[in-house]
């Protein structure tokens, strides 16, 4: 009689306690310094788009987007809400990609783009009052900050 021999998921190791704790482990770490990344990288980004292009950012002073202030941590905890989702998301596709981790870090975020931002775009387009340039820069802010978390997940937990 033959006994089948199934082969373990090489992107995990949960066998033990020990691989459970170290995987999630590395998935915090890395989703943190993801999170310090992607937030110097968005107010960068926003002083340079507010300092070079005025008139697109005219737009947002419209009661749509006007907060009293009450929510301004949600605002400025998003790119760790962002980097421990990816990070998460890494963690269990990570065997999918293949090659360099620069190459990696792209297929990943151009994944992410089209599975998750590109319906979410598409609705917001469609039910709020929005410009279509507004969206298109949304999807695009989406897509560097998702390309440049898969890089860092790349080079740090490959």
């Amino acid at each position: 009689m033959r006994t089948i021999r199934v082969k373990p998921d090489p992107c995990q190791d949960f066998s033990s306690a020990e691989g459970v704790h170290s995987s999630m482990k590395k998935m915090i770490y890395t989703g943190l310094i993801t999170g310090v990344v992607l937030s110097l990288i968005s107010y960068g980004a926003l002083y340079l788009g507010i300092r070079f292009f005025p008139g697109f950012f005219v737009a947002y002073n419209n009661p749509l987007f006007n907060s009293d202030g009450s929510r301004d941590f949600f605002f400025y905890s998003h790119a760790f809400v962002i980097s421990m989702a990816l990070s998460w998301f890494w963690e269990r596709s990570k065997g999918l990609f293949r090659g360099p981790f620069l190459m990696r870090g792209l297929e990943f975020g151009g994944m992410y783009a089209l599975v998750a931002l590109l319906p979410v775009m598409w609705i917001t387009f469609s039910a709020m009052d929005v410009t279509t340039l507004m969206v298109a820069s949304w999807f695009a802010y989406g897509l560097l900050q998702a390309v440049m978390a898969g890089i860092i997940f790349a080079r740090i937990n490959p």
